[in-house]
């Protein structure tokens, strides 16, 4: 039986879910939380309760379920957060977290999961989320510019990669990236700190502008692109889990964690994917222990969240620019594909897409909110004109 916990394939399985996450994506939660004005313990309490709460849910759902349940933070809501927050204090992000976190709760104690989703068209929500994400696949070539051997090796490493190894293509493209930095002394290992996490509590401040500017948007954000996707390669993989406890566990873990930086918990989709396939265990009963080693490798980067923090910050700024770009490559094609797809939606989408990218702000309000309302306003009018 101890043997059956110790299977390579299990071992090797989680911790690569959890290194493709971090390596994707850990650099835009660094984004948020300086957007939020967050220091640089604030930033290792956010891992922390991030670690932590992917960590517990992870394997606890999994257990419960006997499923691969993996459970992540939101990429694309770090983003938004990263574009949205300028201008709002941490106590009103932490805020935005919770009022995220509530509406996810009570998606899932009133089971509004499908109805939700249900409103708001697929096309109009992959307009938002690649209005949101077009800054840094804008900022790839920016940084291009400025570190052009740097940033030319990895992205031609993405782009080979895309072809042989699909899976690793942006751990390998950071790792050519830390090479390079390496070879010409742009890496400052000097500020690494091998010390474990603090957690550092934030008291909330509620903001109506926040709110609706950042928080209406993310909760969209969340819940169309990694709770849906999430749920579609559990039941892709034959796995017939209830959405609504998954909902409900995630949401609850939010409200918890979020005076401490953990910003949202959802289902994981891309590792996801890399536990509940055939390459973690041919037998389909047996994977849930992949996303437990998962959920253990979540736990150690969480604790030692200030390590994770000192070594992305010892990177050299084109490089984060860089790997942030690479890493959402994938999400803004797909999302505006997306939003384009319907020809009786298209213009609609468009708009969507136009405003949110632009960065408007009324009344303080920020663009996501007022790309998704004109698209809905538009979709509207064109269905009432038949």
């Amino acid at each position: 039986m101890l043997k059956a916990w110790f299977n390579p394939s299990h071992i090797a399985a989680g911790f690569i879910a959890v290194l493709v996450g971090y390596t994707s994506s850990a650099v835009i939660i660094f984004q948020a939380a300086e957007a939020a004005g967050a220091s640089p313990d604030e930033i290792s309490s956010w891992l922390w309760a991030l670690g932590v709460g992917m960590a517990f849910t992870s394997i606890g759902l999994s257990l419960r379920y006997r499923s691969p349940i993996l459970i992540a933070w939101s990429t694309p809501g770090g983003a938004l957060l990263a574009t949205g927050l300028p201008g709002f204090s941490l106590n009103e992000a932490i805020g935005v977290f919770l009022f995220n976190a509530a509406l996810i709760t009570l998606c899932g104690l009133l089971g509004w999961f499908d109805r939700i989703m249900r409103l708001i068209p697929a096309s109009l929500a992959g307009a938002m989320l690649a209005g949101v994400l077009l800054p840094f696949g804008l900022n790839l070539f920016v940084a291009l510019e400025q570190q052009t051997l740097m940033v030319g090796a990895m992205l031609i490493t993405y782009l080979l990669g895309r072809q042989l190894l699909p899976r690793y293509v942006v751990p390998l493209a950071l790792l050519v990236g830390v090479v390079i930095a390496a070879l010409g002394s742009q890496l400052h290992m000097d500020a690494l700190d091998w010390s474990m996490a603090q957690p550092v509590w934030t008291t909330p401040a509620f903001s109506l502008t926040a709110l609706i500017g950042v928080g209406i948007p993310m909760f969209i954000v969340t819940m169309a692109s990694q709770n849906v996707p999430g749920m579609a390669v559990l039941r892709a993989n034959g796995y017939q889990v209830p959405a609504s406890p998954l909902m409900t566990t995630t949401g609850i873990t939010g409200l918890l964690l979020a005076p401490f930086g953990g910003y949202t918990f959802n289902l994981a989709a891309i590792s996801a994917a890399i536990c509940a396939g055939k390459d973690a265990d041919p037998d389909p009963s047996q994977r849930y222990r992949a996303t437990i080693w998962g959920g253990l490798f979540y736990l150690l980067t969480g604790l030692f969240g200030a390590t994770v923090a000192s070594l992305f910050a010892a990177f050299p700024q084109a490089l984060i620019m860089a790997i942030a770009g690479l890493a959402l490559l994938g999400t803004i094609g797909n999302s505006l594909a997306s939003a384009l797809h319907e020809e009786s939606q298209r213009e609609a989408a468009f708009l969507t897409f136009l405003v949110t990218a632009s960065g408007l702000s009324l009344f303080h309000i920020g663009s996501a909110f007022w790309g998704l309302l004109l698209g809905m306003l538009v979709l509207q009018l064109m269905r009432r004109r038949g």
